[in-house]
């Protein structure tokens, strides 16, 4: 399988140069593309240098930060446009450890169509992580998983691969959330296609380097967003067949 590994980046100068060298070594003879937001701090350039000494490394630079989902949406377009048969999506922070690459690549071939880097199966875990953080993380995909009916445990996570006639099928590119809400718009979107799912054990290690972009106000985005869908797909649809 031909594979492009996506990771969104904005501000990452401080890990994007391990995170190249490291997926490199996991993934050999995938193409990497990472699809920067005009960082200030000079990540494009980075990853150019990058890029030269390893092979098959680019950077799509965008004008200013949109969001993770619009960058990550970029990202999948260029995948498919150039007939990849698998697309990953993965952070460049170093919290989701690229070791796990072939992982969730194996999965695809043994025939899912995603599979999902998962904090929450058996086997999954979030090292470091205060009570709290824990707590709204793990109840925030209960919500979402009981509110859509969705079987996914971590429907937030960002750490995840495609097969590419997959996110078609689904119409990817008609999601509308640009931030974190994304990674569950999809993954609602792709389980309502009855496309195969996988969840992966993994370990999410919090950023030791450069700063959170997560937030109240981002957590309290994906609830509203969530929530809608609930209500549009559930309550709504259904009064409108009656």
């Amino acid at each position: 399988m031909r594979a492009l590994v996506v990771t969104p980046t904005y501000q990452e100068s401080e890990n994007i140069v391990e995170f190249l060298h490291r997926a490199r070594e996991a993934v050999p003879d995938a193409d990497i593309l990472v699809v920067d937001d005009n960082s200030p701090d000079g990540t494009a350039d980075l990853v150019d240098e990058v890029g030269a000494r390893l092979g098959h490394i680019e950077v799509l630079r965008r004008p200013r930060k949109i969001g993770i989902g619009d960058a990550v949406r970029a990202g999948f377009a260029v995948g498919i446009d150039r007939g990849y048969d698998v697309v990953v999506q993965i952070d460049a922070d170093l919290s989701h450890d690229p070791a796990a690459l072939p992982q969730l690549l194996a999965e695809i071939e043994r025939g899912a169509d995603v599979a999902i880097g998962s904090r929450y199966v058996p086997g999954g875990s979030i090292p470091h992580w205060p009570w709290y953080r824990r707590a709204v993380s793990k109840w925030g995909n209960r919500y979402a998983t009981l509110v859509l009916g969705i079987p996914i445990r971590d429907a937030t996570s960002g750490y995840r691969a495609f097969r590419a006639d997959t996110l078609e099928s689904a119409d990817y590119a008609q999601t509308r959330s640009k931030g974190y809400g994304f990674q569950i718009e999809l993954c609602y979107r792709v389980w309502k296609h009855g496309d195969h799912i996988a969840q992966v054990p993994i370990t999410f290690t919090d950023r030791v380097r450069g700063h959170s972009k997560m937030s109240l106000g981002v957590g309290a985005e994906e609830l509203a967003l969530v929530t809608w869908w609930a209500l549009r797909d559930r309550v709504l649809k259904g009064r409108s067949r009656r």
